[in-house]
């Protein structure tokens, strides 16, 4: 694929059958084609990152990103994941140090959109496990859910940008802790404070509960473990064994 990404090598035009175009120009049609399509896929994942930056600008960056990260995949659906990470390293994206946090969001909400319903917690069979196994429960994430902490209100400036014009929010209004997931309605945001953001993520990255009530006072522990299940962040759970496994 990087191949076809860069200029044709000579190589690689003597493979090319003219059929009545010449090679090189067959593959310099090719290679507009997939350039367009993949910029097409980047724009559909992170709209408001294009909002927020000139069109051409995005192109522009778009153009980088892809010669540096082609797809490994056939599914466009998934391409798109490291270009937060490609905009954070991007030198002419210094000045805007918010906009990798709210292309995190985006990926983040991309996936959550394109996840399958997941299987509702056994709340019967979780009633049922002894206290003295509580600590050693694992829980497994519902399909599509994401935590992302940031210095910058990242959700206010994607919700602020659903539509093109728009001026930016209070960049100075703090840090944000959101969990993103699947919802009946679609893709929900949800904002946690600090030490709940810690404890389900936590959980959701197969620390068990006991590990992760580290995260939070005991004084709130079970209103935060009412909240999480409340909320159907969860969709099966295990216990672990005495080491763990």
């Amino acid at each position: 694929m990087k191949s076809l990404l860069g200029e044709p090598a000579p190589a690689l035009v003597d493979l090319v059958e003219g059929d009545g175009l010449d090679p090189a120009a067959g593959l310099a049609v090719y290679h507009h084609h997939v350039f367009t399509t993949l910029t097409a896929a980047l724009e559909s994942v992170f709209p408001v990152v294009r909002r927020l930056v000139d069109p051409r600008f995005f192109a522009y960056a778009a153009d980088a990103f892809i010669r540096a990260h082609p797809p490994a995949g056939p599914c466009l659906d998934e391409y798109g994941e490291a270009f937060p990470g490609f905009l954070a390293d991007f030198e002419a994206c210094r000045p805007l140090p918010w906009l990798p946090d709210v292309a995190r969001l985006e990926w983040a909400i991309h996936r959550a959109s394109q996840a399958p319903a997941g299987e509702p917690l056994d709340s019967a069979g979780l009633g049922g496990v002894p206290p003295s196994d509580m600590a050693r429960l694992r829980f497994v994430a519902t399909p599509g859910l994401a935590h992302l902490s940031s210095p910058w209100p990242v959700d206010r400036i994607w919700l602020a940008h659903q539509e093109e014009g728009q001026a930016l929010p209070d960049l100075g209004a703090g840090s944000v802790w959101l969990e993103i997931g699947p919802s009946a309605a679609g893709v929900l945001i949800r904002s946690l404070d600090p030490a709940s953001f810690s404890f389900r993520m936590a959980l959701a990255e197969g620390r068990t509960l006991g590990e992760a009530a580290d995260a939070v006072p005991d004084a709130v522990l079970e209103s935060e473990i009412r909240g999480f299940l409340g909320d159907n962040v969860f969709s099966n759970f295990t216990i672990a064994t005495e080491d763990g496994a």
